[in-house]
């Protein structure tokens, strides 16, 4: 790392993983009902384990968001955090927002809107809180020496996702314009503002682990945000049929649902040709390994099969069912959860000093992770395609079909498994490096004479 206060990013790093094994932990209890074993269901039921195990997904992935902005805006600045003091009690003040949200999931406690399920006193603390992240990484941005491309559109994606946030805040008495304003928050973020915020992390990476040129990694920047406006933007139409909006909708949605696949396949691309460009090998292999399957994930999983289920002509018959979680898993896993990991594989050692670059532990975390995910994928497509048949086209009902998939789940939890075994393979990872050390400044920059 080059500056101390880079530092403040391994907090937020290990806030994150943590509150990830919590998020499989729920993802398995949930696992465990869907095969018929329901023992929780009296203190954990269904709806309490699915709400808490989707925010805390939502929660992590933003806290590694923040820790990577920490550790990115000071080095594309070229000068240290304006408040670093401030940006510790922000990582503090998030989490106990997400502690007490989540202990309210269990005392119904919670909006019911679904993925908004956060109580609305809490939305306005985390508006507080995201302006205080906003203030310090824009102010930081604003006073530095240089603002790169790549620091633009991290900061530009960043303070999209804040503005976002905000309709799914306005009060509705009516359903419809209730959903409608909530798609504006669920989809605009993870098919719009996070895919900017991918991108910039994902320039930023393969700028230090390639050694190609900023000024040609930066111009595919330029594309990819082009193609994610037009396609996120009017894409979001393909949920407003369901709720209610007119049929335009389905037309609109259902042809820019097709373009959505454009900017994943842009990113694909731009990694693939980017290394094979690349005239430098950075020793940190792993850190390369999960960049590039970050791209290739993300394409598959958020662009193929995101197109491949949204279709009208499709989703007629799969909306709301496991083909949806099918896609979604690979989605958030392939987009944005690797591309948190990616970051902290690049930053640990920089941080630290522990140069862990091509351990065991380290190559199995990587593979186990990204089979098991796509075992979970093949899994609930499996599922989701019976249930559509049982449910869609025979009218069989929906709690017999459920007796009939849970065989499906059982597959599902074992490759869960293999899932969870890689994580937690990277958390032990993670703790190996220790916490960050003031000798470690400086050490990126001796690493660019070695390689």
């Amino acid at each position: 790392m080059k500056y101390e206060s880079q530092k403040v990013a391994y907090w937020f790093f290990a806030a994150a993983i943590l509150l990830l094994s919590l998020q499989i932990t729920y993802g398995f209890i949930m696992g465990f009902a869907r095969m018929g074993y329901d023992g929780l269901h009296e203190f954990i039921p269904f709806n309490t384990a699915r709400a808490t195990h989707t925010n805390l997904l939502v929660v992590w992935i933003l806290l590694g968001f923040m820790g990577a902005a920490y550790y990115i805006i000071p080095e594309e600045a070229q000068r240290e955090l304006v408040a670093v003091k401030l940006a510790y009690a922000q990582l503090i003040s998030f989490l106990l927002v997400g502690v007490v949200a989540i202990i309210g999931y269990h005392l119904n406690y919670w909006e019911g809107r679904k993925f908004l399920e956060i109580p609305r006193p809490l939305d306005w603390l985390v508006v507080v809180n995201v302006l205080t992240f906003l203030g310090i990484i824009l102010t930081t941005l604003y006073k530095g020496k240089t603002r790169t491309t790549t620091a633009m559109v991290l900061a530009m994606g960043l303070l999209f996702a804040a503005l976002l946030y905000l309709p799914g805040m306005i009060w509705f008495d009516n359903q419809t314009m209730d959903s409608f304003f909530r798609w504006w928050v669920v989809h605009l973020w993870v098919e719009g503002v996070w895919e900017l915020i991918m991108g910039g992390i994902l320039a930023f990476l393969l700028i230090k682990l390639t050694g190609v040129d900023r000024e040609v990694i930066e111009k595919w920047l330029y594309v990819i945000v082009g193609l994610t406006f037009l396609s996120g933007v009017l894409g979001t139409g393909h949920h407003y049929y369901y709720i209610g909006v007119g049929k335009i909708w389905l037309i609109v949605g259902g042809i820019f649902s097709m373009l959505e696949p454009l900017a994943f396949l842009a990113m694909a691309l731009f990694a693939v040709a980017m290394y094979r460009k690349g005239e430098k090998r950075h020793p940190n292999k792993l850190a390369l390994y999960w960049t590039l399957g970050t791209a290739i994930m993300a394409f598959t999983g958020a662009g193929l099969l995101g197109m491949a289920h949204t279709l009208p002509q499709v989703n007629m018959y799969t909306h709301g069912t496991l083909v949806t979680a099918m896609h979604g898993h690979l989605a958030f896993w392939g987009a944005y959860g690797m591309i948190v990991f990616s970051f902290i594989t690049f930053a640990m050692p920089n941080l630290t000093g522990r140069r862990l670059y091509d351990t065991v532990n380290g190559q199995l975390a990587f593979w186990l992770s990204n089979i098991g995910m796509i075992g979970m994928t093949m899994a609930f497509g499996v599922a989701g395609v019976a249930q559509v048949y049982l449910e869609r086209k025979t009218g069989l009902e929906f709690g017999a079909v459920q007796q009939e998939l849970e065989v499906h789940f059982f597959v599902l939890v074992l490759t869960a498994t293999m899932f969870a075994t890689g994580i937690i393979l990277y958390i032990i990872e993670f703790f190996r490096y220790g916490s960050p050390q003031d000798e470690a400044i400086g050490m990126e920059e001796d690493l660019k004479t070695i390689y």
